[in-house]
């Protein structure tokens, strides 16, 4: 994958105070988005993402750049290379994400709290080892089985950058809108 053209949050923030006119999508989870975004993002997620249709709905010149946001940078690159792929060039990554931009000064919303979904994969994948090695001493030992396929799926997701738990919690009805 090549790298994206990336932006610093200082860069978006002195962007904003000479009034250049700024596009900017969020590709993370509507639940990450309610809980805090800057301000100009709109909701695009990563599961969901279409270029063809962003870039023809786009309320500015076609030429000028899109800026792509997450929480910390990786889900926008991989954002940016889906644009890369579909054929537009301009698709612009946010160093750093929606926390950098908030360091930054950059006007952030805040809303509800929400558990990030990296926390959730965390529980998750937690919860199912510890609940396996407990049930593999306590009942069979064949319930080994499952820390040992958690453990697999983290592995796999730590190689491929693509994580199967996260995208099916990412469904999950507390992450929608």
């Amino acid at each position: 994958m090549v790298a994206p053209a990336t932006v610093s949050p200082e860069q978006i923030h002195a962007f904003r105070s000479a009034g250049k006119p700024i596009e900017m999508i969020d590709v993370r989870t509507p639940a990450e988005y309610r809980e805090m975004h800057v301000d100009i993002a709109r909701l695009e997620p990563l599961s969901s993402l279409d270029p063809a249709r962003i870039m023809a709905s786009r309320q500015h010149p076609a030429d000028e750049p899109l800026y792509v946001i997450c929480r910390s940078g990786d889900r926008a690159a991989r954002a940016c290379a889906r644009f890369t792929e579909a054929g537009y060039a301009n698709a612009v990554k946010v160093e750093g994400g929606t926390l950098a931009c908030e360091r930054a000064g950059v006007p952030v919303v805040r809303g509800k709290k929400a558990v990030s979904l990296e926390r959730q994969v965390r529980i998750a994948a937690g919860s199912l080892v510890l609940g396996g090695a407990v049930l593999s001493l306590a009942v069979s030992p064949w319930w080994m089985l499952l820390p040992a396929f958690v453990g697999g799926g983290l592995a796999f997701a730590g190689v491929t950058d693509t994580c199967g738990m996260g995208m099916l919690l990412a469904r999950m009805p507390w992450n929608r809108s």
